[in-house]
C-alpha cells in the first residue's frame, strides 16, 4: 500500500476527518521504512514499534474488508501468535517491554518511557479487532510525535530532552482522558454498543476460529474450554447458565432491591464460555435485562487498583510484563493530571448518566487453575513515589465515589461464579464438574446450618480465631451490641446469590478492640501468590505486615502494601466471616488445587478477614435482612461511619479476602460478654450441636 487511495476507511460514524488523519498515519508509518536516526539503537527502536503498528493495521483491514470469516483456524492462531509473540515469557529478556531491556539499552529515563510507551501501544491490538478508528488513530499519532521529536533532534546530531518526550505522553493522556473514559464507561453500561455480545450472539460457537475474532491472546486454555462446553448436552449448558443468572436474581431479592427498575446487566467472562455466556443472555432477555460485555485493553493511563482487567478477558501474554508496568501512571501522576481524570469520570458519567441508573451491576464468571504466578521484582520498571502512592489512593476514593452518584450501590447488585480452566491438570474434566456439584449444593440445607451458627455468634461479645500447626493466628474480633436479640443479627447468612457457591456467614465487626495476628502459610490473591502472609492489627487496624516471598524483609512489604494496601498507610477489617463449604475444602485437597481456588471459593472453606471496605460499603443505610427475618445491624465500623461527615475517609477503594482453611484452623469460640464460650470449629471440624452435617465430606473423603 503506497498512496491515500489505498487507505481509505469508513469509520463507523461516518467520521471522514477522523477517517483520513487514520489514513495519514498509516502512510507517514511506511514512509518510516526509507528513514533512519543516527542513533542505531534509537532507531532500531522505532522501526520496530513501527512494524508492530502496521502489523496492527493489517489486522484492522483483514477485519474491515470481511477477510476474517474465509481465513482458515491455521491462518487464525498465525496471527494471534505473531501479534503476542514478542512479550511471551520466553522472549521477553529480549523485548522493549520489558524495562530491563529498554533501561540496558538506553539508560533509566528514556528506557522506562520508551518501555512504558511501547505498553501502550500494544493495547492497540484489540481496538483493530474492535474496529475502533478512533483507538487506533490517536495511538499512532502518540508514536508519530514521539518519533519526530527523535527525527527533528536528530537533524542536529542530539536527542530531544526527556522532558519533552514525557510531557507528550503526559498529555495524550490528559487530551484524550474523556473520550476514554467515556468509552469505556458506555461500553459497560450502554446495551446498543456490545462489539463482544453481538459475536457472542450471531457466532457458530462449535467454529472455533470465533475465539480469535476478539483479539485477545488465545491458548490451550481457552480452546480446551470451549471444546469442552461445546460437548456438554444443552440441559447442562443451562443449568450452569441457569444458576449464575438465578445468583443475580436472588442477590436482588435477597437484598430487597427492585430489579424491574434495571435494564442491563455487564457480564464479565473468559474466552472459552461463550456458550454459557449466550445462554445466561437469552435468561437476562426473559427477565427484561439486556447484557453489556466490555472489552478493555491494557493501558498507562488506567489508575485502577491492580493488574486485572473488566469484562472479556482472553490468556494473559505474560504476566511479568503486566506487573512490571502496573505503576507507570507514576511517569505522569501529579495533582493536575487526578484533577483531570475526576473531571474525565465526571463527564463519562453525565454522558451516560440516564443509562446509568438502568445499569443492575455486574455478573462474573472468574476462572482458576491457571499456572501459578508470583512475581518477581524488577528494579528497572517505573515506581510511585511515596507522594504519588498517596496522590493514587487518594484518587481511588474520590474515583469510587463519583461513580456511586451514577451506578447508585444501594440499588445495585452482582453475582459471582468460577470454573476452573484446562491448566489445572489432567483431571480437568473432573474438576470441572466437581465445581458444577459444588456451585449447586443445596442452599436450603445450608441456609438451616448456618442460622444454626449465626444463632450462636449472636450471643458473643467477641470472637477468637485461633490457628494450629504452621499457623500462627491469633485474633480477636469484636461484635456490634444488639438490641434486640430477637430482632437484630450480626452475621449475614449466606447462600447462592450474589457470591456463589453457598456456604459463609458474615459481619462487617468493631474496630476498636480487634486485634492479634493473621496468618496463613501461602494464599493466592488476586493472581498473585503469597508466602507466610501476617498482618497485625490494633484497634482492627492493619500495624505491620510481612511475606516471605523475597528475599528481603522490605521486598516483602513493598509487594503487600502495593496489591493488598493498595498504598494506603494501613486498612481496616472490612469483613469477618465463617466459610461452611467443606465440600469445596474436600474437593481442593482430593485434587490438590487449593492452592488453584479463587477466593470466591477458598473464602468458604475456613474463616477469612477482609481488609478494605467494609461487606456493605455504600450500602450502610439499606436494611439487609435474614430468611428468619432478623435485621442485619452490623453493616458499619469506625471508617465507614465518617461517609456522613468525611466522606473522603470513609472509603478505600478495596477489598480482599484472606482465608484460613480448616487444616490450619486451631479453634473458633464465640464469647459471651460473661467470658463464658461457645466453640463453633475446633481442630478444623465443626463441633458446635446442629452443624454436624458439615464434617460428613471430610469424613467420606
Amino acid at each position: 500500500m503506497s498512496n491515500n487511495e489505498e487507505l481509505v476507511y469508513e469509520f463507523e460514524s461516518g467520521n471522514e476527518v477522523l477517517a483520513e488523519r487514520y489514513a495519514l498515519c498509516v502512510e507517514r508509518l511506511q514512509g518510516i521504512e526509507k528513514e533512519h536516526l543516527a542513533d542505531e539503537k534509537y532507531d532500531k527502536y522505532f522501526h520496530f514499534v513501527k512494524d508492530f503498528l502496521l502489523m496492527v493495521d493489517e489486522n484492522y483491514r483483514f477485519i474491515r474488508e470481511g477477510l476474517f470469516e474465509k481465513a482458515s483456524l491455521e491462518e487464525l492462531k498465525e496471527r494471534n501468535r505473531k501479534l503476542y509473540e514478542d512479550i511471551l515469557p520466553e522472549n521477553y529478556d529480549k523485548s522493549y517491554g520489558n524495562p530491563s531491556v529498554a533501561v540496558a539499552e538506553f539508560g533509566g529515563e528514556y528506557g522506562r518511557l520508551l518501555s512504558s510507551l511501547y505498553y501502550e501501544l500494544r493495547g492497540l491490538i484489540t481496538a483493530a479487532y474492535k474496529e475502533s478508528v478512533f483507538e487506533l488513530t490517536v495511538g499512532f499519532e502518540l508514536f508519530l510525535e514521539v518519533y519526530g521529536v527523535f527525527l527533528s533532534a536528530d537533524a542536529g546530531k542530539n536527542l530531544p530532552s526527556y522532558e519533552d518526550v514525557r510531557k507528550i505522553l503526559y498529555w495524550f493522556g490528559s487530551d484524550y482522558a474523556q473520550e476514554f473514559r467515556q468509552h469505556g464507561f458506555g461500553e459497560m453500561v450502554d446495551s446498543d454498543r456490545n462489539f463482544v455480545r453481538d459475536i457472542v450472539l450471531s457466532a457458530d460457537l462449535s467454529d472455533l476460529r470465533y475465539l480469535y475474532r476478539f483479539g485477545e491472546y488465545i491458548t490451550d486454555n481457552e480452546i480446551k474450554t470451549a471444546e469442552h462446553l461445546n460437548g456438554l448436552s444443552d440441559e447442562d449448558i443451562d443449568k450452569l447458565a441457569t444458576t449464575f443468572t438465578e445468583g443475580y436474581r436472588i442477590g436482588f431479592e435477597m437484598t430487597g432491591k427492585d430489579i424491574t427498575i434495571k435494564k442491563t446487566a455487564g457480564i464479565y467472562y473468559n474466552i472459552g464460555f461463550e456458550r454459557m455466556v449466550k445462554k445466561a443472555i437469552a435468561n437476562f432477555e426473559a427477565i427484561d435485562l439486556k447484557s453489556t460485555i466490555m472489552l478493555d485493553s491494557n493501558t498507562i493511563f488506567s489508575m485502577t487498583s491492580s493488574t486485572g482487567r473488566g469484562g472479556l478477558v482472553g490468556a494473559i501474554p505474560n504476566k511479568q510484563f503486566d506487573y512490571d508496568h502496573k505503576e507507570d501512571v507514576a511517569l505522569f501522576l501529579d495533582s493536575n493530571f487526578v484533577t483531570r481524570k475526576l473531571e474525565a469520570g465526571k463527564a463519562a458519567g453525565e454522558m451516560y448518566k440516564a443509562k446509568a441508573r438502568l445499569y443492575g451491576g455486574p455478573a462474573v464468571i472468574e476462572v482458576f487453575g491457571e499456572i501459578p504466578f508470583s512475581p518477581k521484582t524488577n528494579e528497572d520498571a517505573v515506581k510511585l513515589s511515596a507522594a504519588q502512592q498517596k496522590m493514587l489512593s487518594d484518587y481511588r476514593v474520590q474515583n469510587s465515589l463519583l461513580m456511586n452518584k451514577y451506578i447508585i450501590n444501594k440499588e445495585r447488585s452482582f453475582t459471582i461464579i468460577a470454573f476452573p480452566v484446562p491448566d489445572i491438570g489432567e483431571k480437568f474434566r473432573e474438576i470441572f464438574d466437581e465445581t458444577v456439584r459444588i456451585n449447586t449444593l443445596d442452599y436450603k440445607l445450608y441456609q438451616r446450618i448456618q442460622q444454626t451458627i449465626i444463632d450462636a455468634l449472636d450471643e458473643a461479645q467477641y470472637v477468637e480465631v485461633k490457628g494450629m500447626g504452621d499457623n500462627h493466628t491469633d485474633m480477636k474480633v469484636m461484635l456490634h451490641e444488639l438490641k434486640d436479640k430477637a430482632k437484630e443479627t450480626n452475621f449475614e447468612n449466606c447462600v447462592a446469590d450474589v457470591n456463589i457457591p453457598v456456604g459463609e456467614v458474615f459481619t462487617s465487626p468493631v474496630l476498636t478492640g480487634t486485634e492479634g495476628v493473621l496468618h496463613v502459610t501461602g494464599v493466592y490473591l488476586d493472581g498473585l501468590f503469597y508466602k507466610n502472609l501476617e498482618l497485625k492489627f490494633k484497634d482492627g487496624r492493619i500495624t505491620e505486615y510481612s511475606c516471605s516471598n523475597f528475599d528481603t524483609a522490605e521486598e516483602g512489604r513493598k509487594y503487600i502494601g502495593d496489591n493488598i494496601l493498595f498504598n494506603h498507610k494501613t486498612l481496616p477489617i472490612g469483613e469477618f466471616a465463617i466459610g461452611t463449604n467443606t465440600t469445596a475444602y474436600v474437593v481442593a485437597r482430593k485434587y490438590d488445587i487449593a492452592d488453584k481456588l479463587p477466593i470466591l471459593i477458598a473464602e468458604k472453606t475456613g474463616p477469612h478477614f477482609a481488609v478494605g471496605d467494609t461487606c456493605y460499603s455504600y450500602e450502610e443505610d439499606t436494611m439487609t435482612y435474614n430468611p428468619d427475618g432478623k435485621a442485619i445491624i452490623a453493616r458499619d465500623n469506625e471508617c465507614s461511619i465518617k461517609r456522613k461527615t468525611e466522606p473522603d475517609k470513609a472509603y478505600f477503594g478495596c477489598h480482599t479476602d484472606i482465608t484460613i482453611p480448616y487444616d490450619e484452623l486451631g479453634g473458633i469460640k464465640a464469647v459471651r460478654p460473661d467470658g463464658s464460650s461457645i466453640t463453633i470449629i475446633e481442630n478444623g471440624r465443626f463441633v458446635l450441636p446442629g452443624t454436624e452435617e458439615l464434617n460428613k465430606p471430610m469424613d467420606e473423603a
